[in-house]
């Protein structure tokens, strides 16, 4: 090292140390961004693996690992404090059902930058009716193909502003419910983005299969639907607004559902955020009830732009401010 100091210039009156003590700097954050990449581990669960239970490898993780689990109905929960955790299915139907954590949800994470991968969530009951496959309370999450089946919330975020949540090609059948207080299939408070892309929504009970006070939504490319025997209320609901995309969706309200007027309700409980834009485009929208329902009802001052929409059944596109196309 002393050999490339001496060769080293002053720079502007910089001493050469100074230079030195930067380089030497610059390459320890290197160094150790390295040997962090280097000791991140892969946590095996299941029948003949190292841990028997996903939760003894969330235990056991540390930050930047991956726990695997192999097929099988694990009746088991965990909270999960790790940062940039991946927890993933090694293969098809990787269970996780029944037993819930903290009184609030199978998988509680409070990590930031965690990805659930391949795994179904089925069954979360707690005293307050309001358990979830997963409870988001740290920062960002990415949820990919994985499944929410017969839980009070299929996923419930706690209030983070900077905070990304991303579903991705996953599916929600039978969550929601009503009781003390509703429970829905996807409900995040107070967060900077959700997003769900190639996702499918289905026979959501009582609650409304996308409720969501982020700061900004977008639902792209899904299935949302009652079929037969949903009762839902909403199928999309802003409550306190949000600048919103809403594009090539296949949705339809079925002829149970709970609340027959409306399928899409923006800022029914007072307009506290930006929303800059509403956006509704190339959707197609579907009522199977005997009576009109309305597609898309804002109670705000931006002007909902519906584009290219198709509908079927009783129908009225639009209710508040904005133009159909």
């Amino acid at each position: 090292m002393g050999v490339i100091a001496a060769r080293l210039p002053r720079v502007r009156g910089l001493e050469v140390s100074h230079v030195n003590n930067a380089w030497l700097a610059s390459l320890a954050a290197v160094a150790l961004l390295w040997a962090a990449g280097a000791a991140a581990r892969t946590l095996a669960v299941g029948p003949g693996q190292p841990f028997k239970a996903p939760s003894e490898a969330v235990a056991a993780a540390r930050s930047g690992d991956t726990i695997r689990i192999e097929p099988g109905r694990y009746f088991d929960c965990a909270v999960v404090p790790q940062d940039h955790l991946t927890i993933e299915g090694a293969g098809p139907n990787v269970v996780l059902t029944d037993k819930t954590c903290d009184g609030k949800a199978l998988l509680v994470i409070d990590g930031n930058n965690v990805t659930v991968r391949n795994i179904t969530l089925q069954r979360a009951r707690v005293p307050d009716q309001n358990g979830a496959g997963i409870r988001a309370e740290g920062g960002n999450l990415l949820v990919e193909n994985s499944r929410f089946v017969n839980n009070e919330n299929g996923i419930l975020a706690a209030e983070n502003p900077q905070a990304t949540i991303r579903i991705v090609g996953s599916e929600f059948i039978g969550n929601g419910k009503c009781a003390e207080a509703c429970a829905h299939g996807v409900y995040v408070s107070k967060i900077g983005l959700l997003r769900i892309e190639r996702s499918r929504f289905f026979d959501t009970h009582q609650g409304h299969h996308i409720k969501s006070r982020a700061l900004r939504t977008e639902i792209i490319g899904n299935e949302i639907m009652d079929g037969p025997e949903g009762t839902s209320s909403y199928l999309i609901d802003l409550p306190n607004g949000s600048t919103a995309l809403v594009e090539g969706n296949k949705m339809q309200k079925g002829p149970r559902s709970e609340n027959q007027a409306t399928a899409v309700m923006i800022g029914e409980e007072g307009v506290d955020r930006e929303t800059d834009q509403l956006l509704f485009r190339n959707n197609s929208f579907t009522n199977d009830e005997s009576r009109s329902t309305v597609f898309v009802n804002n109670n705000t001052a931006t002007p909902a732009k519906l584009v290219g929409n198709v509908f079927k059944g009783p129908v009225r596109p639009l209710s508040g401010d904005g133009s159909v196309q």
